[in-house]
């Protein structure tokens, strides 16, 4: 009976080798991809979002809510972001309770989209080093029982096999891993600009309201 699980065993770990590397060839393929997306991102968004925020700031504080979309438009937001603005300042006249309930919905749905966009990298992170694991200790069994029989010739093909899964969940790890990073601390940045932009809109669209 144990023979029979051991056998059962063995033949599901090397059953198990192929989908294990094609799913590193994929991971691999992601991570290669994510990156010319981060290097797209970083040219056509990143490199022209650098906002002065204290003097957008200013600016809003010294408009009326009518003139508050031309000054949005003039700014550096995202197209996104602004878009998302203008239903802000496009709500003037709710309640202030309704005013903060919009921005919050508006906020929470930019949160979820940078999320999103980052749920790749970090699942690519943690799955690399797992499935390069997998990749390096199901040819070892054989490699170990070829070893004990002088098959040098099947060792090494086992030891190969091991180290390139190994290699390739690393790397794929690696870059997801530092693309992450990267678009966190972007991402975190943009957070913080558009909830005080937010606010300061809100606080202007309150007082008008006000008046």
């Amino acid at each position: 009976m144990n023979f029979s699980l051991a056998d059962i065993l063995h033949t599901i770990g090397q059953v198990i080798l192929t989908p294990c590397m094609i799913v590193l060839i994929f991971l691999m393929v992601t991570a290669v991809w994510q990156t010319g997306d981060l290097i797209v991102e970083y040219f056509t968004e990143r490199r022209k979002t650098k906002i002065d925020v204290p003097a957008l700031l200013k600016q809003i504080s010294e408009s009326s809510t009518h003139e508050l979309k031309e000054v949005i438009g003039r700014s550096s937001l995202p197209l996104r972001q602004k878009e998302e603005v203008y239903v802000l300042i496009e709500s003037a006249g709710m309640p202030r309770a309704s005013l903060t309930a919009v921005a919050q919905r508006l906020l929470t749905t930019e949160e979820e989209r940078y999320q999103k966009a980052v749920e790749v990298t970090d699942l690519v992170a943690k799955l690399g080093p797992m499935f390069g694991l997998l990749g390096t200790l199901i040819p070892l069994g054989p490699g170990i029982v070829a070893l004990g029989q002088g098959d040098t010739s099947t060792l090494s093909n086992s030891l190969g096999i091991a180290f390139d899964t190994t290699i390739a969940g690393v790397i794929a790890a690696a870059v997801a891993l530092v693309i992450s990073c990267m678009r966190k601390r972007w991402y975190n940045g943009y957070m913080v600009s558009m909830e005080s932009i937010m606010e300061c809109i809100l606080e202007e669209v309150a007082s008008d309201a006000e008046k």
